[in-house]
């Protein structure tokens, strides 16, 4: 959720168990400004926080002009002080899965990971042991990433894209209608998309290529990962993930109000196509 108007949002997905005391949100609304105008940020988001062992680390992300391009992540333990964390490559990530358990909450601390490889055959064959070493920080990178590729949601027309390919929010979007909002296809993955690619030029026909250019959450698999829920009678809507426990999205229909931010353990629930 934007960092603007953090104070008033995070009020939206209280439901779900996500509340900042109120220093925390006083250090955010300070220091997310400051982070903002020292790194040159169209936007900052705060992102959520991911609950350690010792010690929380709370996120947030900031964006040029194109949503899309040079997003960076930085985390905070005391709400204050920011570090940078370094941009989640593919090899990074894949490292990053081997590490089990939940974060410590020391950025410096060191996973390991033993691998046994078998050489040769038959017979002659011996086990080998290979150690790997994963770091907290690299770790913390990768799982902000999964989450934002897996999970990360908007609202459909939230955002347009430009001719040129430059995402940016769409200034006439005015929420969605009450009977829209109850509908999964009326929300899409914030992220390039993967099988919008794969559709027909019979199915992609229809679309808008100015507000259809990213996944739908309806086509999800596996199916049944997303909880919508209305509350206040019909003055909120909240998705919550099954797939990312703690991940939170909300819109208050027939206005331009909507947000995610995810407070977990960072560990995926890869029980779930067990569990429906």
């Amino acid at each position: 959720m934007e960092g603007d108007g953090l104070h008033l949002n995070i009020d939206y997905v209280g439901s779900s168990g996500i509340i900042l005391s109120p220093e925390q949100k006083a250090a955010l609304q300070t220091s997310l400004i400051i982070l903002q105008n020292e790194n040159k940020f169209n936007t900052v988001y705060f992102w959520g926080k991911i609950s350690g062992v010792k010690d929380d680390y709370f996120l947030a992300q900031g964006v040029g002009k194109n949503e899309f391009d040079a997003r960076k992540t930085f985390y905070s333990k005391d709400c204050i002080h920011w570090g940078l964390l370094p941009p989640a490559t593919k090899s990074m990530r894949d490292v990053s899965k081997l590490a089990k358990g939940r974060f410590t909450g020391d950025p410096s601390y060191e996973y390991e990971h033993v691998e046994v490889k078998k050489i040769g055959e038959g017979d002659d064959a011996t086990e080998e042991e290979e150690t790997v070493t994963i770091k907290e920080e690299n770790r913390l990178a990768s799982v902000v990433a999964d989450i934002d590729e897996d999970v990360r949601i908007v609202p459909r027309a939230a955002y347009v894209k430009t001719p040129t390919g430059t995402v940016i929010s769409n200034r006439s979007f005015e929420g969605l209608s009450v009977s829209e909002s109850a509908k999964l296809c009326n929300y899409t993955h914030f992220r390039e998309p993967k099988l919008l690619i794969e559709k027909s030029l019979l199915e992609r026909a229809n679309l808008d290529k100015a507000i259809d250019f990213m996944d739908c959450v309806e086509e999800d698999i596996p199916r049944g990962s997303w909880s919508l829920q209305f509350e206040r009678g019909s003055g909120l809507v909240t998705l919550r993930s099954l797939l990312w426990q703690g991940y939170t999205f909300f819109h208050v229909p027939g206005s331009r109000r909507f947000g995610s931010v995810y407070f977990g353990t960072g560990e995926k629930n890869l029980d779930l196509p067990f569990m429906l």
